[in-house]
């Protein structure tokens, strides 16, 4: 199949595009094998990250500023303006200007609103709010260029912030004459620990109070089916009868699948099992560098399409609640309209968490994604065969650096605190490698190009069309991902015409989805569009949207129920015995295990 599509000369799926020889007219050798060397060991020294796509981001900018002088002048009233009023502030003669994001959080103790302390939040705010508008794109500017100078300069102002400097910081000097310097003897030692995991390459150890199989990923079942890239989990029925059609849980292969299977007041699979479902999951293999070769629609048939025959045989003549979270809401995606295009319906509904088909507006991930970027990554993939859980982990820590680093420093460091554990940042701690060609087919067919909305990705040798979707579909997003921003989740709209039921939820790329009944402060708005229904903006139809307090586990649950046949059923045997669809092990299985 990879060959069939990659023959295509349109829509095919390479990894990298292969370069011309070097002479038409003489048979010369080439050495693009050594440049790929060379750019592969530079990558090792960057973390995967282009010099080139930085270097030409600042030229764009330096050469178009150099002649803006009205926005020069700008940003000189502004300084003017801003030292003005720091100036005030020193005397006790204004009141604040700024506030720091919402997500922003340095400086949320109220130590930080008390003199001297306040005018070093408020100089460094000014120096933020000055940066950033500098870094406003200009006219005959690339957008892109903009956005990720912008970045580049907000990365180096976080690591600036009072917040940081322990001499600077009130929460810090208060808790260190409170402790006569304990906390900061309890840094050094988290440091000296974190220093020499990183030095010798060691992972972490497991938190031992979350293991795998007895207190996360702990809902009983069964695995009844292997094969090299996943294992199918399908769950023991809690009730005495179920639903008649069942449920296929399609996780992203970037983490492991136990997000939706945490501690089980936390569990999504446990929630859905508790009210008569019956739920099958797939838990994807840890590929390791042997496994450089597959590719992206290896994750389709052998992963979506294996599964789903699997549960045919386990209930037959039903058809199939498929669900996919992240990267395999991506994959579900694709796999059904695959279906669709090939008449084959045997899924009953479609549902996409945090999923993202249209990747023309996909978030911060999209300021590292360029041709330069691209080939870059590529590259360092194709020399070590796998996009490592490290240099994964790094790009999304750097997503988030004045959160996810500096604050995490600060208080590791100077605090003495190590972050309390919990279910989900076990889970975070877990992470798992991605496949050379897989990723790169992804980066540069999705992310790059854009393919699949843009009527130029071929599944076995033919384009596919979400246009042919035709089982109802349910969405969410939510409110504060960066990962897939839920107005790129909301463009689905755009490309399908069907029933379609789209969920706001409040929360993060996991910890919206991980929206347990009982979570305080949890909220979401939804609407259904139906088959044939006017397109609405994204801004608009939040503004119709009905808002709910509370969970939104139990609104898909009544959308699911909704659209299954009336009468219940006794649950399925475990397996298909008659079809040589045995239990293989007790749930989690095995690939969940690898690191």
């Amino acid at each position: 199949m990879t060959e069939t599509i990659q023959n295509l000369p349109v829509v095919s799926l390479h990894a990298a595009p292969c370069p011309p020889p070097p002479s038409p007219v003489v048979n010369l050798p080439s050495f693009e094998t050594l440049d790929r060397v060379g750019r592969s060991t530079i990558a090792r020294f960057t973390a995967g990250i282009s010099p080139h796509a930085e270097a030409a981001a600042w030229l764009d900018w330096i050469s178009h500023f150099s002649r803006a002088s009205g926005r020069q002048l700008e940003l000189a009233a502004l300084g003017a303006v801003l030292t003005a009023r720091l100036a005030a502030l020193a005397s006790g003669n204004a009141a604040p200007l700024l506030e720091p994001g919402p997500a922003d959080h340095r400086f949320s103790d109220p130590a930080w609103q008390k003199f001297p302390f306040l005018w070093l939040q408020q100089a460094f705010l000014a120096q933020e709010e000055w940066w950033r508008s500098a870094m406003r794109p200009l006219r005959g500017m690339k957008p892109r260029d903009a956005e990720r100078v912008g970045y580049l300069v907000h990365q180096s102002l976080d690591a600036f912030s009072p917040s940081n400097v322990p001499w600077l910081n009130p929460v810090v000097i208060e808790r260190t004459r409170n402790e006569a310097g304990a906390n900061l003897v309890r840094g050094m030692r988290n440091l000296v620990e974190d220093w020499a995991r990183a030095v010798t390459m060691t992972p972490p150890e497991p938190n031992k109070s979350f293991r795998i199989g007895e207190t996360v990923a702990a809902t009983p079942g069964q695995v009844i089916f292997r094969n090299d890239l996943m294992e199918l989990i399908q769950y023991s029925p809690a009730t005495p009868d179920v639903l008649a059609e069942p449920v296929l849980i399609v996780p992203a292969w970037i983490m492991k699948y136990y997000v939706l299977d945490l501690a089980p007041r936390r569990s999504l699979v446990s929630y859905l099992v508790d009210r008569g479902m019956t739920v099958f999951m797939v838990s994807w293999r840890n590929p390791t560098p042997a496994d450089r070769d597959v590719a992206l629609d290896a994750y389709r048939t052998e992963g979506v399409m294996a599964a789903l025959a699997v549960v045919n045989a386990v209930v037959p003549g039903r058809k199939v609640h498929a669900c996919g979270y992240c990267l395999g809401g991506t994959l579900l995606a694709i796999a059904a309209a695959t279906m669709a295009r090939d008449g084959d319906d045997r899924l009953k509904t479609v549902t996409l968490l945090a999923g993202q088909t249209d990747f023309s507006e996909a978030g911060e991930l999209m300021l590292f994604v360029d041709e330069s970027q691209v080939a870059f990554l590529e590259d360092m993939m194709w020399d070590q065969g796998v996009l490592d859980s490290s240099q994964m982990s790094a790009a999304f820590r750097a997503l988030r650096s004045d959160d996810q680093v500096w604050s995490k420093m600060t208080r590791n460091y100077l605090l003495g605190e190590r972050e309390p554990m919990s279910d989900l940042l076990a889970w975070n701690a877990d992470p798992t490698r991605l496949p050379y060609l897989m990723h790169a087919q992804y980066l540069r067919g999705l992310f790059l190009e854009n393919r699949l909305t843009a009527g130029r990705f071929a599944v076995e040798g033919s384009v596919i069309a979400l246009k042919d979707l035709h089982a109802p579909m349910f969405v969410v997003g939510t409110e504060t991902d960066h990962i897939a921003p839920w107005q790129s989740v909301y463009k689905v709209h755009l490309f399908t015409d069907n029933e379609l039921t789209f969920l706001l939820t409040n929360g993060g790329h996991n910890t919206g989805i991980v929206s347990e009944p009982g979570h305080a402060g949890r909220h979401y708005d939804v609407a259904t569009r139906q088959a044939g229904d006017r397109y609405v903006d994204a801004t608009t139809w939040r503004s119709r949207a009905s808002r709910l307090d509370g969970s939104w586990w139990p609104e898909w649950e009544s959308w699911l129920v909704a659209r299954s046949d009336a009468q219940r059923t006794a649950p399925p045997a475990m397996g298909a015995p008659a079809r040589g669809i045995t239990p293989l092990c007790p749930a989690p299985g095995t690939f969940v295990l690898q690191r």
